[in-house]
């Protein structure tokens, strides 16, 4: 887990060996709690209720109750860090092949680096796919042939604004800045979890994968409770989460966090503001019982030798086996009802660098965007595939999002700098009109025309999928109401089955 005011990161809380074999005296339990330590205790590990949130929204509705009945229990988030260019994959434009080389019939906006060069068409061509006809370029070969009739094109979606961290903050949280809690804190936070033994809120890594720029706190649950925010499962390490291995006997950790318990129980209940204690409660509850969960999470020996192919883990491609590891590892993650999963991207090439934004292909697009398809493609066509087939898609909601698009023009010569006046985005199963599109940018690709949708509107309308009417959904924090939109985002209905 992530490291904020009121909890220890997993790897901490996990490693029990930090307190001796010797019992403390109480002139040493009183420093280490006046330092933080009497802030971590464990209450309740057997027979606990389930962990459904801190406190009412409403007096008409508990947290983890649904606002009205949902389409979707869990959501998927594949992110696409570094800027994928919505020319090249879903938002064909003819035009920009006729006038390649030609300079920009409109005013330029300012851009990341301002070496603008001429109309840029795209190396890729788009073809239908599926009975819909979506168009999907040459890059996803695998989503066109299986998959188009799942997917919810947004081609409208913009961003206020142009840089990687603040992109990747606002995505995430709906504020360019660190702070606010992401996305997947605010699902935990309105409907709980369903499963005791693991968080309700998981990062996945494998191989190369590195944190998008902004770091960590782009997952964080911010002033939500701790408890909400995510737990980082590197899928095909040694330990998945440092520690997660016991170091000393059940026997004797159980009896040092029944000491724990009972101590920081009563500091709990005299406490003024028992909030961050209860949460840091709740944070060793949930790591003491990852220590069984996550090492038969992680262990694919029951998949087949067919799911596993599925899913990639037979491509030529190294990076295409470490990231189709990820997407079985948030099919398994689904089934066991952890409600809010996100995947993320690694390098384009084993050590090739770029690691936090992959994507970003300032120059090289085409061999860049190339190798970043080849990754993604068959791993997350499989796991739309599995998912359907298991009756799974159905309650599941899978977003595919970058934090801005790319400009129709060069860059350089063969590259193409941010562009976040419209791109697009694409949802599938839980409640998304498949094989549909919504919205539209100019000939050139350039400025939405059509259906303009901000990440205010994608959030109100994940939100809304899952039960949550994101108007309802706030938490008060510094004499005002906060919410995962704002003060803005309207449902987009026309992508709602």
């Amino acid at each position: 887990m992530l490291i904020n005011s009121c909890a220890l990161p997993t790897s901490l809380v996990l490693n029990f060996s930090l307190f001796t074999e010797t019992m403390p005296s109480r002139r040493e339990l009183l420093t280490r709690a006046s330092t933080g330590f009497g802030l971590v205790a464990l209450t309740g590990l057997l027979g606990l209720e389930r962990v459904r949130g801190a406190a009412a929204i409403s007096p008409a509705r508990r947290l983890g109750d649904p606002h009205f009945r949902p389409r979707a229990k869990h959501v998927i988030f594949c992110y696409m860090s570094g800027g994928v260019s919505h020319l090249d994959t879903f938002d064909p434009k003819p035009r920009l092949r006729e006038l390649h080389g030609r300079p920009m019939p409109v005013p330029v906006e300012r851009t990341q680096f301002n070496n603008n060069g001429n109309i840029f068409g795209s190396p890729f061509d788009f073809h239908p796919g599926g009975e819909s006809g979506l168009p999907i370029s040459d890059l996803f070969p695998h989503l066109r042939a299986h998959c188009a009739d799942d997917l919810a094109v947004i081609r409208s979606m913009t961003s206020p604004v142009n840089e990687h961290a603040q992109g990747n903050f606002f995505f995430h949280t709906g504020f360019p800045f660190i702070g606010h809690p992401s996305a997947g804190a605010w699902t935990c936070y309105g409907l709980g979890s369903e499963n005791d033994n693991l968080p309700g809120y998981v990062v996945l890594k494998s191989g190369e994968a590195e944190t998008p720029h902004g770091g960590v706190g782009q997952w964080s649950s911010g002033f939500l409770p701790a408890q909400h925010q995510a737990s980082v499962i590197k899928v095909d390490a040694d330990e998945p989460v440092p520690n997660i291995r016991p170091r000393e006997r059940d026997g004797v950790q159980r009896a040092r966090l029944d000491f724990i318990r009972t101590v920081d129980r009563g500091f709990a209940d005299r406490a003024a503001r028992p909030d961050p204690v209860e949460a840091a409660i709740r944070n060793y509850e949930t790591a003491y019982r990852m220590q069984s969960a996550v090492p038969e999470l992680c262990d694919l020996r029951g998949e087949t030798t067919e799911t596993k192919r599925l899913y990639g883990f037979e491509a030529a491609n190294p990076m295409t086996r470490a990231y189709g590891h990820q997407a079985l590892l948030a099919r398994r993650l689904v089934e066991r009802g952890v409600r809010f999963i996100e995947l993320t991207c690694l390098p384009q090439t084993p050590g090739g660098g770029q690691g936090p934004n992959p994507w970003d292909q300032h120059g090289g697009l085409e061999k860049g965007h190339r190798n970043m398809a080849s990754q993604v493609d068959q791993p997350i066509a499989g796991l739309l595939v599995d998912l359907k087939r298991r009756g799974l898609l159905d309650e599941t909601l899978v977003i595919w999002a970058g934090e801005f698009g790319r400009t129709p023009f060069s860059q350089g010569s063969d590259g193409r700098d941010h562009n976040p006046f419209g791109f697009s985005i694409w949802l599938a199963g839980g409640g998304a009109r498949g094989g549909t599109i919504f919205g539209q940018t100019d000939e050139l690709g350039y400025h939405v025309v059509e259906g303009k949708a901000t990440v205010y509107d994608l959030w109100a309308t994940v939100l809304h999928l899952i039960g949550l009417d994101h108007e309802d959904l706030t938490f008060r924090h510094s004499g005002r109401d906060f919410r995962l939109t704002d003060v803005h985002g309207n449902v987009l209905r026309e992508v709602l089955a």
